[in-house]
């Protein structure tokens, strides 16, 4: 596919009065690239053109609503959950017409929330014409030139006056033991998300690296009606996600104290609004949800030592309580270790040892014989260890390096690329996850699809005469 670029010629006064034509590329179709999508031609006018990249052709899926497991779950309630920042019922209304039975404090299945983005993209795409594109290559590099980008796919290149990169969450690192890789062998499973349990005998035992929402999901799909198998779950911390409550909350309002902020200060402050909620009677669950609009701002007022030392020593007691159960899932959860199916340990791994098809766990002081290992330990964030091609190509030109954390891409707030001397890339930017390093809540919907609307209406606003 060839699109050329702008035209520059002189126009005349009609035509100069009129929005000049707008194209945008997307890199990336999941969550992140098609809120990005939706947004610029909901918000546009007709002569915005947005083309998707996406190698599966498959737009709205992405790793975190590709599963076709009915009983993952959100971990976000219904309600706040819509594509659009300034239509909080869409989601709503669209499971309505899609005859699902949602109630606005529902968790609903991902596999749904992937059939909503792509329901509301077929609906953009049947009243805006040609106006979204949607092309199943890799593109591999993206070059500056004058006042647009060429993009090279893996076939082809094409011309765009700007692009966003949605590239969303890559594969886990690979685990290493004692500093060791582990090896490519028939009981290390990588990624959870390509995975065949079919082939997984029905007295299994497995182990899951990693306690958090990844491996909540595998182990359901592995225990769920296996009334046989055994799963052990090991991480540093041991630590579960926090279940949500029947009860939605109504958001604990925290004054903020103002100035600069130390790590410590930060964790005592939240431990002191838990005490104040509590002695009111409101669950800790309401100053969580309280403080989400505000945790971009108390990160970016942390110096980058305190960011390390947060990350260090008090990110994953709060992760657990920001990214939580759905009910029904911690319902399962609580039942599996009950049963005595589900054991899950702190410590980390100390020893992996094979034997024959199986393997020999170690953790602590303890052996467990299993027949697998999956890696559930989250998306690899350091770009420089990249396997994505663009990325690569892209630091090796000097157009993106990592931020400083290796959480992702560094950019300004507003997602502005950053080349590797620190000076934004004109026309060049990211959302949803690869902003982590610079906000550190940008990995849901409810803050991916702000990011997505701010992106369009900078990109329209500058489009316009």
């Amino acid at each position: 596919m060839t699109v050329t670029p702008p035209s520059t010629a002189p126009r005349d006064d009609a035509r100069a009065s009129r929005p000049r034509l707008l194209r945008v590329a997307i890199v990336g179709g999941g969550a992140s690239g098609a809120l990005t999508a939706l947004n610029l031609l909901r918000l546009g006018h007709p002569e915005v053109v947005a083309t998707v990249y996406e190698p599966t052709g498959q737009v709205g899926a992405g790793v975190a609503y590709a599963t076709t497991d009915e009983r993952h779950l959100l971990n976000v309630r219904a309600s706040n959950m819509s594509a659009f920042p300034d239509a909080p019922a869409d989601l709503l209304e669209w499971a309505a017409q899609a005859g699902i039975e949602l109630a606005p404090t529902d968790f609903l299945p991902r596999r749904d929330y992937a059939r909503y983005l792509a329901a509301r993209l077929g609906t953009v795409a049947e009243t805006s014409g040609d106006r979204l594109q949607v092309v199943a290559e890799t593109v591999t590099d993206v070059e500056p030139g004058g006042a647009f980008f060429r993009l090279a796919t893996g076939s082809d290149s094409a011309e765009y006056d700007a692009v966003v990169l949605a590239h969303g969450n890559a594969a886990p690192s690979v685990l290493s033991v004692a500093g060791t890789p582990l090896p490519d062998a028939v009981w290390h499973l990588c990624d959870p998300w390509h995975l065949s349990w079919a082939r997984l005998d029905e007295k299994a035992t497995v182990v899951l690296v990693g306690t958090g929402l990844t491996a909540v999901d595998t182990a359901i799909t592995l225990l769920d009606g296996h009334p046989d198998r055994r799963v052990l779950m090991v991480s540093r911390s041991g630590l579960l996600p926090k279940p949500h409550i029947d009860e939605q909350s109504t958001a604990w309002v925290s004054p903020v104290p103002d100035g600069p902020l130390i790590a410590d200060d930060v964790a005592a402050f939240v431990c002191n609004q838990f005490a104040n909620a509590a002695r009111r009677g409101v669950d800790w669950r309401w100053v969580v949800d309280g403080l989400r609009a505000a945790t971009q701002g108390i990160w970016q007022r942390l110096t980058l030592e305190e960011r390390r030392r947060f990350l260090t020593h008090y990110a994953r007691e709060w992760e657990v309580r920001r990214h939580r159960m759905a009910p029904e899932i911690a319902k399962r959860i609580t039942a599996f270790q009950a049963q005595g199916r589900l054991l899950v340990l702190g410590g980390g791994i100390a020893a992996v040892s094979p034997r024959g098809d199986r393997i020999s766990v170690t953790v602590g002081e303890t052996a467990y014989v299993a027949d697998r290992l999956v890696n559930c330990t989250g998306p690899r964030s350091d770009i420089t260890r990249t396997d994505n091609p663009l990325l690569a190509a892209l630091q090796d030109r000097g157009l993106l390096r990592p931020d400083p954390l290796r959480l992702g891409v560094d950019c300004t707030p507003a997602g502005e690329i950053l080349d590797r001397d620190g000076t934004v890339v004109p026309g060049l930017f990211t959302v949803g996850p690869p902003r982590r390093g610079v906000l550190y809540e940008t990995t849901a919907i409810p803050e991916i699809r702000v990011q997505a609307a701010e992106v369009a209406g900078r990109l329209l606003t500058a489009a316009r005469p």
